[in-house]
């Protein structure tokens, strides 16, 4: 009765989504997708979130897909694809399988986001470690030693073929071989590593070497994976690849070929966001030795409410010494110096979680949460509790196109 008088309601195609959600990467490229398809109302989508299809082809033949995306592909799953015509869209950072369009990450951009990260902070140094046997750690070191000399200066390289996986065994291996690197670098110097795992061997190594993190060698990684980069001690700084934008693109991409369109560009690349620095970078470069141990136990001990007198102990170094080198090297003071660290963890504080105020200022060494609200409008212009509203409004409302552009 109601097909006869309204006419058949037309179903949706059927999309097959192949993410390993334990991948944060993943997860991002899924809201991507998720907000295309939210504003388009295209098909409907089902999510392999164990990437069970990449390996087991009866999963493509038990229903009729109309089309896939994949971050995880295989040759095997890009041969069935193809054999099946189900369009695919492939989002794994390795080359193109023949006739597949892939959407990746611009690596060469993520290198030179690196580079112009410490050019910026006075870096005259620089190293890379990476990968020598995956296409896209040499394209994040192409890019990096590119920029470092355009700004006319050369680049030390450690590169290793990459096993597989990451292996205790193959860790300390690797913190050794590092930490001899690491000693013989002039200093200071500025690092980046090809990914965030990678980065994380370089700090491991230089504790082991007895090397400050950042005032002797800051040390940045790639793709941003945001529990990596916090367990890390001390924090990662990382380049942000756009991964919400490479799933917006896919899924817009899918829409052209389940209509018959031909891409533009079977490799299409996609702009890294930026860099998130945090406390591995968060130095200028610094060659005097008084200077690098006051700013590395501000850095470790802002947040415990320290006094400048303790930044001189620790220092070795009278206050006039230490005031007249600070604002030679870095144009603040100490206090300053402690001050802009303690506002930093605050506004990390308000913007990953939701702790009140009052456990905000203890947690940043304020005795005093009417002080510490006083001090970060002060600096910021704003309260913080209004801070924390804005970043979140914005992080709603922000984050995506809103048309059909990509």
């Amino acid at each position: 009765m109601y097909a006869s008088t309204f006419g058949a309601v037309k179903k949706k195609p059927h999309v097959l989504l192949i993410f390993l959600t334990r991948f944060e990467e993943s997860m991002a490229m899924l809201k991507g997708i998720a907000h295309f398809e939210r504003t388009h109302h295209l098909w409907t989508a089902f999510h392999d979130d164990q990437a069970v299809s990449e390996t087991d082809p009866r999963w493509l033949r038990s229903k009729k897909w109309q089309g896939v995306i994949s971050r995880h592909t295989t040759p095997a799953l890009a041969s069935a694809c193809l054999e099946l015509k189900i369009p695919l869209v492939d989002l794994n950072d390795v080359e193109p399988f023949p006739g597949i369009p892939k959407i990746r990450p611009d690596n060469v951009g993520i290198g030179h986001l690196g580079a112009e990260h410490f050019i910026e902070r006075g870096y005259q140094k620089f190293g890379f470690v990476g990968f020598s046997n995956v296409l896209w750690s040499r394209e994040r070191r192409d890019g990096f030693v590119e920029a470092v000399r355009l700004a006319g200066r050369e680049c030390s390289v450690f590169d290793v073929e990459y096993p597989g996986d990451s292996t205790p065994f193959w860790d300390e291996d690797e913190i050794a071989k590092l930490g001899a690197w690491l000693k013989e670098l002039p200093k200071p110097i500025g690092v980046m590593a090809c990914v965030d795992l990678r980065a994380q061997q370089v700090v491991s190594a230089a504790h082991a070497a007895g090397i400050l993190v950042p005032e002797e060698v800051a040390i940045l990684g790639a793709n941003n994976d945001t529990i990596r980069c916090e367990l890390s001690d001390p924090a990662l700084s990382s380049v942000a690849p756009n991964a919400f934008q490479s799933g917006y693109r896919a899924a817009a991409l899918l829409r052209d070929l389940i209509a018959g369109q031909k891409p533009k560009a079977i490799d299409q690349r996609v702009e890294p966001i930026g860099v998130v620095t945090r406390h591995s970078t968060d130095v200028l470069a610094v060659e005097d030795r008084n200077v690098a141990a006051a700013l590395s136990f501000i850095r470790e001990r802002a947040c415990s409410g320290i006094t400048v007198d303790q930044v001189l102990q620790h220092a070795h170094a009278s206050r006039s010494q230490i005031e007249r080198k600070f604002r030679q090297h870095i144009g603040r003071s100490p206090q300053s110096e402690i001050r802009r660290v303690q506002l930093r963890k605050i506004r990390q504080l308000l913007l990953e979680t939701d702790f009140p105020l009052k456990r905000i200022a203890e947690l940043t060494g304020f005795e005093h949460m009417e002080y510490m609200c006083v001090l970060f409008k002060r600096f910021t212009g704003v309260p913080p509790g209004i801070f924390r509203v804005k970043m979140q409004d914005k992080a709603t409302t922000g984050a995506a196109p809103a048309g059909d552009s990509p």
